[in-house]
C-alpha cells in the first residue's frame, strides 16, 4: 500500500481567505479532508500537514526518508528560492522514494519570479494549475506508478 505524506508550505494555512481568486475558496481543513477522501478511494494512506516554517518542512521531508514514505509537496513560496528545502527534497528522490511537487495555481502563468522552481529538478514530477485537483492527480500518479 502506498503511504504518502502530503506537505504544505507557507501561507497555505490561509487558504480560503488568501487570494481566493488565485487559490480558491476551500480552506486548509477542507483541502485536508478532500485529500484524505481521495487517498481512501485510491486505497492509500495519507497524512496532511501544513507549516509556515522552513525548518519544520525540511524535518518532515527527512522523516519521509526515514519512514520510507512518498511525498506530495506544495512548497508554496519556498518553491522559488529555498535551496535547503531543495536539498531535503532531493534526499527523498535519491533515496528511492517519490516526490510530486504540486501547486494550486500555475506558477508559469503568474509573476516572473514564480517561473523558477528549485524543487522541480529533484522532484519525480510536477502538477500545477488544477486547483485542489492537483493533489488528487498527484495521489493518482503515486498509486498508479507504484
Amino acid at each position: 500500500m502506498t503511504d504518502v505524506l502530503v506537505l504544505n508550505g507557507p501561507n497555505l494555512g490561509r487558504l480560503g481567505s488568501r487570494e481566493p481568486d488565485v487559490y480558491g475558496h476551500l480552506d486548509h481543513p477542507g483541502l485536508a479532508q478532500r485529500v484524505l477522501g481521495w487517498a481512501a478511494e485510491l486505497g492509500c494512506e495519507a497524512e496532511v500537514r501544513q507549516t509556515d516554517d522552513e525548518a519544520e518542512l525540511m524535518a518532515w521531508l527527512h522523516e519521509a526518508v526515514d519512514t520510507r514514505r512518498d511525498v506530495v509537496l506544495n512548497p508554496a513560496a519556498f518553491t522559488h528560492y529555498s535551496y535547503a528545502l531543495r536539498d531535503a527534497a532531493a534526499q527523498v528522490t535519491t533515496g528511492g522514494l517519490r516526490l510530486i511537487e504540486v501547486h494550486l495555481s500555475n506558477p508559469a502563468s503568474r509573476e516572473r519570479f514564480r517561473h523558477t522552481s528549485v524543487i522541480a529538478g529533484v522532484a519525480t514530477g510536477t502538477i500545477a494549475g488544477f486547483g485542489v485537483d492537483s493533489y488528487r492527480l498527484a495521489l493518482q500518479a503515486l498509486v498508479h506508478q507504484a
